[in-house]
């Protein structure tokens, strides 16, 4: 039985024994649903912005040096 199935099952039988009301029912999806959000954005490696914008100026200063590597060699 995988994750899903276990967690449905346990919120059925606390819902039949009466022990859950809707408004917990609630915060216990939002809960689940926020840690698999979590859980997804962590495998996918994501960076900041600010991060992201540090890369990119990296990376246009390594392609303006390339590009006057080229125009020596060509000039040779």
């Amino acid at each position: 039985m995988n994750n899903p199935e276990k967690f449905l099952k346990m919120m059925s039988s606390l819902i039949e024994a009466g022990v859950l009301t809707s408004q917990d029912l609630t915060k216990a999806l939002l809960t689940s649903m926020k840690f698999n959000r979590e859980k997804i954005a962590n495998k996918l490696d994501l960076v900041t912005r600010e991060e992201f914008i540090v890369l990119k100026k990296i990376i246009e200063k390594q392609q303006k040096e390339i590009n006057k590597l080229k125009k020596r060699k060509l000039k040779r």
